[in-house]
């Protein structure tokens, strides 16, 4: 008996906004000032490389999708274009980084919430979190129209504060900085930051893992891909220039999670309220990231359960066909014990390795697409391919040994996970 499919409610403008919505949040307020700490200026070249990466994925993400529009994404992909044990690496992958990348989404809200109502006690910010975490989920539980009106409000705070950031920073940018470009980086240095800024890139992704939720697939899910990295790539090369012009290079982020980079240097801007409003943009950008990252943790969830990678209980729908609610739930558990219990000091790195390996073989699996398939030139899949295998080595030794362990990990437990199914 086949499982009942999820109700098609998203256009290109819907599946945009949840594009938007899983990618300016945590990137775009932390990573960009990460990234300037380890490269200097030139956090700019390795924004623009990250964009070049996240182009030929992205375009390769969307002619998969258009071709086998379900839910779960590479996850799914690897199964039908490669082979059970790649399809499932790329579904732990996904599940292992997203996971505590919405962990430190939540922390992240209740740090920049605490902060800007004056609380600095820990205990305060786990529970805000918490709370957070508990709304967001109710939020989701309800389907995925009233998910999208509530990720339009927040992306639309969050833009807005940008746009202003952005509007009084461009003046107040050293333009005689950017020629240090060159002398103040190191080859090394950019690419280990063009690792972390190519995660600030792949919400995207989240279109595709709710392609089973977007009407005529073939055609909006490439048109919402697109429009959601071009928006992108222009915010964050606008972002990356103030940024590091305005003297976001010299930060140090000793500030702690409760402090936004980008908050401190609009504290120094001439036109003043920016940084007020700047910090109600990273209160929203947070919450629109762990809104769409457990709208997409569920919806892998909910496929892995369907091929019994996982106890096929994580499969089942509500009444209505609109919400996986035993997904939802467990995926509000998981994250809850990150945390309580997680350490987030290396979640983003250790999210770069894993995002990389993901998109690594989503690019092998749109190498195996029929001419009559492709949307796009082949040669894009093996770009994507060898850029993210070529980034992924470029994070701290001990993060992407550790992946690989993980790696390991998940090939044992579906090994004993799906012993007893074996005839």
């Amino acid at each position: 008996m086949s499982s009942p499919l999820l109700k098609r409610e998203l256009g290109v403008f819907g599946a945009t906004l949840m594009g938007l919505g899983s990618i300016v949040g945590t990137g775009v307020f932390v990573s960009i000032g990460i990234a300037a700490e380890i490269a200097g200026p030139g956090v700019i070249l390795a924004v623009g490389i990250a964009a070049l990466v996240a182009v030929c994925n992205g375009l390769n993400s969307a002619q998969l999708a258009a071709n086998h529009p379900v839910s779960g994404g590479t996850y799914e992909y690897g199964y039908k274009y490669l082979n059970p044990w790649l399809g499932f690496t790329a579904g732990w992958m996904f599940l292992v980084a997203k996971t505590a990348s919405a962990a430190t989404a939540a922390l992240g809200f209740a740090g920049y919430f605490l902060n800007a109502v004056g609380v600095a006690d820990r205990t305060y910010r786990i529970l805000t979190a918490l709370v957070a975490l508990a709304v967001l989920t109710l939020v989701v539980l309800t389907g995925i129209r009233r998910s999208n009106i509530a990720n339009t409000v927040t992306v639309s705070v969050t833009l807005l504060s940008l746009a202003v950031f952005i509007a009084a920073g461009l003046p107040e940018v050293r333009w005689e900085k950017m020629s240090a470009l060159q002398n103040d980086s190191s080859i090394g240095s950019i690419l280990h930051a063009t690792a972390l800024m190519f995660v600030a890139y792949t919400g995207y992704g989240r279109i595709a893992t709710m392609s089973e939720e977007v009407r005529e697939p073939r055609k909006t899910i490439p048109k919402a891909i697109i429009f959601t990295l071009v928006l992108t790539m222009l915010l964050y090369v606008a972002v990356a220039i103030v940024f590091a012009g305005a003297g976001g290079d010299k930060l140090s982020l000793q500030t702690g999670a409760a402090a936004a980079p980008l908050e401190v240097i609009a504290r120094s801007f001439r036109i003043p309220g920016v940084s007020q409003l700047l910090a109600v943009g990273a209160i929203t950008a947070m919450l629109g990231v762990l809104l769409n990252l457990i709208l997409g943790l569920s919806r892998v969830w909910l496929a892995m359960g369907r091929r019994l990678d996982v106890p096929r209980v994580l499969a089942r729908l509500n009444p209505a066909g609109t919400t996986p609610y035993v997904a939802v739930i467990f995926v509000e558990i998981t994250i809850a014990l990150l945390i309580l219990v997680g350490d987030v000091k290396t979640t983003w790195s250790f999210s770069a390795f894993s995002v990389l390996i993901y998109y690594a073989i989503t690019n092998l699996a749109a190498l195996q697409l029929s001419p009559a398939e492709r949307l796009y030139p082949q040669w894009l899949a093996w770009v994507g391919l060898a850029a993210c295998l070529f980034l992924a080595f470029w994070v701290e030794r001990e993060i992407w040994l550790t992946g690989l362990a993980l790696i390991a990990a998940g090939w044992v437990l579906r090994a004993i996970v799906r012993r007893p199914t074996i005839n």
